[in-house]
């Protein structure tokens, strides 16, 4: 069976390592060509949002994961026309497609933990093109022109992830024992997705029949407030320091030279207030449960430790 990741960031690569040690024929495909990936793994360069392409890159595969991230800031006219041509290539090859996801198209949590069942409700753009791209998914499975199944996590945390909310502006800090600094309020509790087990996530719903036609919570551990998640990475790196709110007047100020922040700005209310990721339905359906925090935030801090900024 041959598996195209397409995407090789964070979640990409950590996907592309599941696959090949589970012994399957992996390529990973991304714009570059340059990524370090397993022996054995092929490693196609080209553009995903040309649908010739990717029919070619699909061709002969039984499963392909769509692991893209555009800028942050071209979202709107990248994201859904990279989709577009992964499912044309998904229709060409007969290939199940798995796709990753997060949670802005819910919006606010409203005091209620995110589950499934939850109808979309889009805050901002990025919501919103998350919530049409979605659709989209569901309405090619429904017509059967394709297999679909989606997979969503939390703000992510791990190996790799150094632009994440939870990634370099908090560990590098961390391992240096001085203060960390936060979008929100960090005494909220926030659920936090362990990089490794999203992947681990992506490749059950690739390989389940059950999983197909809809969205799934991939698993997540415990939920701590944003302030006890990075004082257990204060304890595993031996350090101690004092996490703090970002003001918000540096926060705008930011915003103004950095087109990044300025998107950010978007998604900051959902860590002003609890955001609670609820992945009962996959760990009962699957049997597969998150990785412990006691685990998986010093490993965070290892992998950090031996990549320094």
């Amino acid at each position: 069976m041959t598996h195209v990741v397409f995407g090789t960031g964070p979640v990409g690569l950590a996907l592309v390592e599941h696959l090949a040690e589970a012994g399957h024929d992996v390529v990973a495909v991304n714009r570059s060509g340059g990524a370090d990936v397993p022996d054995g793994v092929r490693l196609v360069a080209g553009d995903a949002s040309d649908s010739d392409f990717t029919v070619d890159v699909m061709r002969g595969a039984s499963v392909a994961y769509q692991c893209l991230a555009p800028p942050y800031t071209r979202w709107p006219e990248l994201f859904p026309a990279l989709q577009a041509a992964v499912v044309e290539g998904a229709v060409a090859s007969g290939a199940k497609l798995v796709s990753f996801g997060n949670l802005y198209l819910y919006g606010s949590p409203n005091g209620v933990p995110f589950t499934e069942d939850r109808p979309p409700a889009p805050t901002g753009q990025k919501g919103r093109v998350r919530a049409d791209m979605a659709q989209e998914l569901m309405d090619a499975h429904a017509s059967g022109r394709v297999r679909v199944v989606i997979g969503r996590a939390s703000d992510y945390f791990g190996p790799r992830g150094m632009l994440s909310h939870m990634g370099e502006r908090v560990f590098y800090p961390v391992l240096a024992g001085k203060n960390a600094q936060v979008f929100g309020d960090p005494t909220q509790p926030h659920t936090y997705s362990y990089i490794p087990d999203i992947a681990a996530g992506l490749a059950t719903l690739g390989e389940r029949d059950d999983a197909d036609g809809r969205a799934w919570n991939l698993p997540n551990a415990e939920t701590l407030s944003t302030q006890e998640f990075i004082s257990k990475a204060y304890a595993a790196a031996g350090t101690t320091g004092k996490v703090s709110a970002m003001p918000a007047a540096l926060v705008n100020l930011v915003a103004l030279f950095n087109g990044d922040v300025r998107e950010i700005k978007e998604v900051i209310p959902g860590f002003k207030e609890p955001y609670v990721v609820d992945s009962t339905a996959f760990e009962s359906t699957f049997g597969r449960a998150a990785t412990p925090l006691d685990t998986s935030i010093p490993a965070t801090v290892e992998w950090f430790r031996s990549h320094p900024k």
